[in-house]
């Protein structure tokens, strides 16, 4: 068994590469072999969102607060709020933020594959955040 304190991992900003606006990563768990799952408490502030990216096993959003959009590619512009619950499959590429006036927080959890959880793209494009 292994219990980790709150707050005794230390919070991140979102890396400029991965993310448009300030993202603020807060780390719950890693994977411990043989899983392959881990986790982190995700917010955004308004306006904020990740770049185009894939997750080679699926990844699960959980919202915790505020408002925030979703996309998947080809896919509409999708509100989501507190309480929702978004699936992604293994290799769909998505992106997921803040909508533009309210902040949003997020659990995401997501497996790696051979030691990789995330495939990072091209950042996502105010026309594209706007759903144009």
């Amino acid at each position: 068994m292994n219990i980790t304190r709150s707050g005794t991992n230390p919070s991140a900003k979102g890396p400029a590469e991965w993310f448009t606006g300030t993202v603020r990563i807060d780390p719950l768990f890693a994977a411990e072999a043989p899983g392959r799952t881990a986790g982190a408490h995700v917010t955004f502030e308004p306006g904020a969102r990740t770049a185009w990216h894939t997750h080679p096993a699926g990844q699960t959003l959980i919202v915790t607060f505020g408002r925030g959009l979703v996309q998947r590619i080809g896919g509409p512009v999708e509100e989501i709020r507190q309480g929702d619950v978004v699936w992604f499959p293994a290799g769909e590429k998505h992106w997921h933020g803040a909508a533009p006036d309210t902040a949003m927080s997020h659990i995401a959890i997501q497996e790696s594959i051979d030691g990789t959880p995330v495939t990072w793209m091209e950042k996502v494009t105010e026309a594209e955040y706007a759903g144009r």
